[in-house]
Parts: C-alpha cells; sequence; structure tokens
C-alpha cells in the first residue's frame, strides 16, 4: 500500500497539486466520484450495470480510491491502521450471532 500511496502523491506532486487538495476539497471529490460511479447503476441491475460500461465502474471507484489514499497521506494517518479499527468497531456492532445473513442496521437487530 506504501508504494502505492507514494505513487500517488509522487504523480500529485509533480503538477504541483497538493495545493488544491486540502482535506474539505479531497472529502468533496471522494463524494463527487462515489456519484459518478453510482451512476453506472441508476435506473439498472447491479448485472446491467457492471456490464453495460465495467470500464467506467473500474475508473471511478480508483478515482474513489485515489482521493481517499491522498486523503489519509495528509491526514498522516495509517490506512491499515484505520481500516483494522472500524473492523473492530464493526465486529462489536454486528456480532456473527446476530448479524449473520441478515441486512438489518446495528441498531436494529
Amino acid at each position: 500500500m506504501d508504494k502505492t500511496i507514494k505513487k500517488i502523491n509522487d504523480f500529485r506532486e509533480e503538477r504541483d497539486w497538493r495545493q488544491f487538495h486540502n482535506p474539505k476539497d479531497l472529502s468533496i471529490s471522494i463524494s463527487l466520484e462515489a456519484a459518478e460511479l453510482l451512476e453506472n447503476f441508476q435506473w439498472k441491475t447491479s448485472e446491467e450495470g457492471l456490464s453495460a460500461d465495467m470500464e467506467n465502474v473500474k475508473e471511478e471507484l480508483a478515482d474513489i480510491l485515489i482521493y481517499s489514499l491522498m486523503l489519509a497521506s495528509d491526514l498522516d494517518l495509517d490506512v491499515h491502521e484505520i481500516i483494522e479499527e472500524k473492523l473492530q468497531k464493526n465486529a462489536l456492532k454486528y456480532p456473527i450471532a446476530s448479524s449473520k445473513g441478515s441486512n438489518k442496521k446495528y441498531t436494529d437487530l
């Protein structure tokens, strides 16, 4: 992951774009790219959305991940650590015994 983050940051530095990448704008960009990803599925089944333009799905997902990794890097957050912490919290909110096979939110379990 560190190599990927370095490659992303090098790409950004070479273009002098860091000046535009504050936490607010990176967060907005993540949301905008997520909306663009959703457009692939609007008024379609999952299968139809994927078969219609998988290349665009990949590109939009990559944009979301790139902006997310930039934000984590800029905030000096360890991606592995924050994911592990969140998984531990989710394990407490969604114990296997009550959540397995269920799509209910933890407040409804």
